[in-house]
């Protein structure tokens, strides 16, 4: 009898023990597994600054369109122009970004550097002089350090786009010289640098959101504004602006930046398609946004607007004009980070 009892306790506790390792296997939770890892549709929201005929948008939509065929519809991206997802307010786009309320933005380095001052280094006055230059820089070791910065901020860094050369507009007059800047109010991006720039100008900077600009304009509250032609275009800044003055005096990129969390939710292949997809989709941006730059400046001209561009002796007055800006803000960024992009 003992046997028997003996025998029957081994089996009750061996079934106990397979049930135990089932259990374990069919109540693994879900999120251990990467996104997308069986087969399930996940869709991700990409938040743009600018309107949809821009070149961000259509690099966003670029992007969304490759990773949907590589993935074979799997993997879907949305895509949010006007800073729809966060009320139009640039800097909540990024902290949305960075808290993982939205997945993906195309945001500038300038808006970065509201919450991390080190952002501003690509945009100092004069620094960076061609688009050639600029890829260079950002496409490597420079971009690099920029990218350490990003995952500081939960954010994959994915890759720089291209927002170009920040040209002036106004509707008083042409602006030639420093002199010509003094007492304007120039609505400038939240960045503190550009604040003590326009400033050593003479100029009266005015920040608020990109959103309020164009009726700020047309209304008079502020005289002018500055941007690169394509946003001026594509948000129709030139429709109620008298003067532009080309003069190139700030290199803006677009930061194309992924929340981290939700990108080391994927699968490493799935990881690598975004990554592969982000490249191709930035080399696009670009191209684009290079070939409407050097078509829009004579569509502003045929269009009514007054446009010069200065010359290097003209230049080099509002260079030694900003120099302070490089002094105050070395100890800021950092002489080794502003290096990296000289």
């Amino acid at each position: 009898m003992k046997k028997i009892i003996s025998l029957i306790l081994v089996a009750v506790l061996a079934l106990s023990v397979g049930l135990t390792g089932c259990s374990s296997k069919s109540e693994q939770p879900a999120g251990d597994k990467p996104a997308g890892s069986t087969g399930e549709k996940v869709t991700l929201k990409f938040s743009t600054t600018t309107s949809d005929t821009s070149t961000w948008t259509l690099g966003a939509k670029k992007f969304a369109e490759i990773v949907s065929e590589k993935t074979n519809g799997r993997i879907e991206v949305k895509v949010y122009p006007n800073d729809q997802l966060s009320g139009g307010n640039q800097s909540k786009g990024i902290e949305m970004l960075m808290s993982g309320s939205t997945d993906l933005t195309f945001h500038s380095n300038i808006i970065y550097s509201v919450m991390d001052e080190r952002f501003g280094v690509v945009s100092l006055p004069f620094l960076i002089q061609d688009t050639e230059t600029a890829d260079k820089l950002l496409d490597g070791e420079a971009g690099e350090a920029l990218n350490k910065i990003l995952l500081e901020k939960n954010i994959v860094g994915l890759g720089f786009g291209e927002n170009g050369f920040r040209q002036i507009t106004n509707n008083k007059k042409s602006i030639e010289s420093p002199a010509d800047m003094a007492g304007m109010k120039i609505r400038i991006p939240g960045i503190k640098m550009f604040i003590s720039l326009y400033k050593a100008l003479g100029a009266d900077p005015i920040t608020m959101n990109f959103s309020e600009v164009f009726t700020a304009l047309q209304q008079g509250t502020i005289d002018g504004q500055e941007n690169p032609t394509d946003v001026i275009s594509s948000s129709k800044i030139n429709e109620v602006q008298k003067y532009m003055t080309v003069w190139n005096y700030a290199y803006d990129s677009i930061v194309l930046g992924m929340n981290k969390d939700k990108f080391e939710s994927f699968s490493a292949e799935d990881q690598q398609i975004i990554k592969d997809a982000a490249k191709e989709a930035i080399a696009y941006q670009r191209q684009i946004n290079r070939e409407k730059a050097a078509t829009q400046t004579q569509q502003f001209i045929d269009g009514g607007m007054t446009v010069n561009t200065l010359t290097d002796e003209q230049k080099a007055a509002f260079k030694e004009a900003v120099q302070s800006v490089y002094t105050e803000y070395e100890p800021i960024m950092g002489k080794d980070l502003i290096d990296a992009f000289r």
